[in-house]
């Protein structure tokens, strides 16, 4: 198979770039140099999706756990989606700038998801848990967290289709 990872790349949007790309390869490098996990590969090819699964998994916890969380302690205030839809209309630059916040947030993912694996590593090794029950526990996550994510997409499609057909 001839893949030119320089055509990949350049295939992937700057949003996608450092909102899933850029913090997979964080978290791997950092996780594989501190923990006992070494999710390292030598295949190019395999390395760039594992990377961007990986960012897309931090990602998804930023919009699912971090954001709710910084909301329900007043930390961050949104606007009602309708405003922001109807601000972004008017002013596209706010589209640029929800962009650089979703960013933050993932940075903000990135380093708390750090802080758990090496908790977690610390864990494993301290109570010998084998690495199949870590495998598990890691699919039943990742289960439940791309269903949370899908379900947040259908209802934001909902809106967008609702606020569609009620200007019509």
């Amino acid at each position: 198979m001839n893949v030119n990872v320089k055509e990949i790349v350049e295939k992937i949007s700057s949003y996608n770039l450092f909102n899933n790309l850029l913090p997979g390869v964080l978290y791997v490098y950092v996780v594989s140099n501190i923990a006992n996990f070494n999710l390292l590969v030598d295949n190019v090819v395999i390395a760039i999706f594992l990377y961007y699964f990986v960012g897309l998994v931090i990602s998804r916890l930023g919009s699912l756990v971090i954001e709710p969380l910084l909301q329900e302690t007043k930390f961050v205030r949104f606007a009602k989606y309708e405003d922001f839809l109807s601000a972004s209309e008017k002013d596209e630059k706010i589209e640029l700038l929800s962009e650089v916040n979703n960013t933050f947030r993932t940075l903000i993912s990135l380093f708390a998801l750090i802080l758990l694996t090496i908790l977690y590593d610390k864990i494993t090794v301290r109570f010998c848990i084998p690495i199949e029950i870590t495998i598990i526990v890691l699919f039943i996550l990742l289960l439940a967290l791309f269903l949370f994510s899908y379900r947040k997409q259908t209802n934001f499609i909902t809106k967008r289709v609702k606020r569609l057909n009620d200007k019509q």
